[in-house]
């Protein structure tokens, strides 16, 4: 099926898959918002990215897998019916994870770049709409199909090789 084509078939795979997620999407909303709180872009920026996005990097890596994805997977479950399409699920899980990401890393970004303040939740709520919608934009048009893309290649590279063994056990 072409759908077993563009996500992950087992943990490797998944694992696989959710690094290039959380890799593109750290590098470009990271850097987007670290550019936006800074009003410019200039080498003290620069450096600050190269500190800052690793360890938002491993953040990412640990709440996603084991709160946010987990959450999205049980919302979509209540609003997609086993008969629905690939992109219904697609859709709604991505739309449920990326609610759940922005909402905590705006959060965790506003503290790691400002500290626990009193402006935390005003910050929160002036930031948070933007984060939502550049994270859904991006992850649905760019960083999602290029994690489909790559797993699509992964598992024709699979196939390949699976052909070679057998012709090569055949002989």
């Amino acid at each position: 099926m072409h759908q077993d084509k563009r996500l992950p078939k087992n943990g490797k795979e998944g694992a696989i898959f959710g690094a290039i997620i959380c890799t593109l999407s750290v590098l470009t909303i990271g850097s987007i918002n670290m550019i936006l709180a800074a009003g410019e872009f200039n080498g003290d920026v620069a450096m600050n990215m190269l500190i800052m996005l690793p360890i938002i990097w491993v953040i990412v890596m640990i709440i996603e897998p084991v709160a946010i994805g987990r959450f999205a997977e049980f919302l979509a479950s209540k609003f997609i019916s086993p008969t629905d399409g690939f992109a219904a699920r697609i859709m709604f899980r991505t739309l449920f994870t990326v609610l759940g990401m922005s909402f905590t890393m705006t959060l965790i970004g506003d503290i790691m770049g400002n500290g626990f303040t009193t402006e935390i939740f005003s910050n929160f709520i002036q930031i948070w709409p933007r984060n939502f919608i550049l994270a859904l934009f991006l992850e649905s048009v760019v960083i999602q199909p290029i994690a489909r893309f790559a797993m699509v290649k992964m598992h024709e590279a699979q196939d390949r090789k699976a052909a070679v063994q057998t012709n090569t056990q055949s002989i």
